[in-house]
C-alpha cells in the first residue's frame, strides 16, 4: 500500500470554531480532516461553500435538502493521518486584533468593525494520505508537480500553507494482538482506543493532548460532526479501527 507523506506548516493558522462569544473568534488547536479536505479541494480546483445552491429568496428553508460542497462530495472518503510536530502536540495561540473597514462590516459609524481572532503560532504537521483511489492519486500528482488551481491556506486566506518534504512511503495494515503494546504516532479517536496508562516502560515524560475536532459534515445541516481526538506518547493495548505501519520509518498511523 502506497502512502503520501508531506509536511504542512505556516507562520500562523486559524481554524474557526463555530461557537463564538461577543468579543473573540476562537480556533481549534489542531488542523482537522475537514480543513485538510478543503486544502486538497483548493489544490484540485473543486468548488466550496460559495457554490452551494440556495433556496427561495436566497435562503434555505427548514426541512429543505442542502447540497454538500463539491470538494466534500468528491473527497470525503479520503483516508488522512495527522501527526502534530509541535512539542507534545501543543501549538501556541495568540489573540490578534485588526480592523475590518469594508463598508458593510459594521453598522457603527464609519463602517469599521474591530476583529479579535485567536491564531495558532508556527504550526507544523506531517500529513499522511492513503493512496487508494483516483482522487488521492490526483492529489499526489498535483503535489509532486507543485501545481494548484487555488492557493491552499490554513483555515483562512490570511494564513498561507507551506507544503514541503513530499515523500511516497509504503505501509501495511497491522493488528494489535493480545498482550501487544503499541504507541500510535498520529491523532486518533479517543473512544476507539484503550490506553496503557500504567505502562512502566515509557522512558520519556508522559504527555497527552486531547480536543474535540471535526471529522465529518452533517448532510442535513452542514454542521460539523465531532470526535474527541487524542495525541499522546502513552501506548495503547487495543484500537477499534484501522492501524497502519509505515515500513520505512515504522510510524504507526491512524487514518481518519
Amino acid at each position: 500500500m502506497e502512502i503520501l507523506k508531506f509536511k504542512l506548516s505556516g507562520k500562523t493558522a486559524f481554524f474557526k470554531k463555530p461557537e463564538v462569544n461577543t468579543y473573540y473568534y476562537f480556533t481549534y488547536g489542531q488542523i482537522h480532516k475537514m480543513a485538510l479536505l478543503g486544502i486538497f479541494g483548493a489544490i484540485l480546483g473543486y468548488n466550496g461553500y460559495g457554490s452551494i445552491k440556495e433556496g427561495k429568496n436566497g435562503k434555505i428553508s427548514f426541512g429543505e435538502s442542502i447540497e454538500l460542497p463539491e470538494y466534500y462530495r468528491k473527497l470525503e472518503h479520503l483516508k488522512i493521518g495527522i501527526v502534530p510536530c509541535n512539542k507534545k502536540g501543543y501549538i501556541s495561540k495568540k489573540i490578534q486584533t485588526f480592523n475590518n473597514s469594508v463598508g458593510y462590516a459594521s453598522k457603527e459609524q464609519g463602517g469599521n468593525l474591530i476583529i479579535k481572532e485567536q491564531w495558532l503560532e508556527s504550526p507544523i504537521w506531517n500529513i499522511y494520505l492513503l493512496i487508494d483511489n483516483l482522487e488521492s492519486e490526483k492529489i499526489v500528482n498535483a503535489l509532486q508537480e507543485k501545481t494548484a488551481i487555488y492557493l491552499p491556506y490554513l483555515g483562512k486566506n490570511d494564513h498561507f500553507a507551506d507544503i514541503s518534504d513530499i515523500v511516497i512511503f509504503h505501509g501495511e495494515k497491522i493488528e494489535i494482538e493480545n498482550d501487544d503494546v503499541v504507541q500510535i504516532d498520529s491523532l486518533f479517536i479517543k473512544h476507539f482506543a484503550e490506553l496503557d496508562i500504567d505502562n512502566e516502560d515509557i522512558e520519556e515524560q508522559i504527555f497527552k493532548y486531547e480536543e474535540a475536532l471535526p471529522v465529518k459534515l452533517e448532510k442535513d445541516s452542514l454542521l460539523y460532526q465531532m470526535e474527541r481526538m487524542v495525541y499522546t506518547n502513552i501506548p495503547v493495548v487495543s484500537y477499534q479501527g484501522e492501524l497502519y505501519e509505515i515500513i520505512e520509518n515504522k510510524k504507526k498511523i491512524i487514518f481518519l
